[in-house]
Formats: structure tokens, sequence, C-alpha cells
């Protein structure tokens, strides 16, 4: 069983709400703010990647012994 399966499945894909934004009614400085927001989103996720993988690897190593 994976991990995933124990938690609650999400009404609402996030990356689907984002995408289907009309862009047309924002201006330049918005969408550049937008921009800025998406790539800060993009460095979290990033950052959250590294972490669970450095905790499961520090946990695959703790059981192998």
């Amino acid at each position: 069983m994976d991990g995933d399966d124990l938690l609650p499945k999400r009404s609402v894909d996030p990356l689907s709400q984002v995408a289907s934004t009309d862009l047309d009614v924002l201006s330049v400085d918005e969408l550049l703010a937008r921009i800025a927001s998406l790539e800060s989103e993009i460095l979290r996720v990033q950052q959250k990647i590294e972490t669970v993988t450095r905790q499961r690897a520090s946990a695959d190593a703790l059981f192998r012994k």
C-alpha cells in the first residue's frame, strides 16, 4: 500500500484551478506577479521533495542495519 492511499482525496486539483484562470483580465503587472508566485511555489515544492527524499533515505538506512 502506498502512503498516499491513506490521504483523503482532494476534490479540486489545484493545478487545474491555476490553469483554468482567465488570463485575459489580468494586467502585465498582475501576470508578472503571477509568474513570481508560481516560481516561488515551484521552489517550495522542490524543497519539500528534497526534504522527503532525505527523510526517506534516512529511514531506509536505519531499517537496513
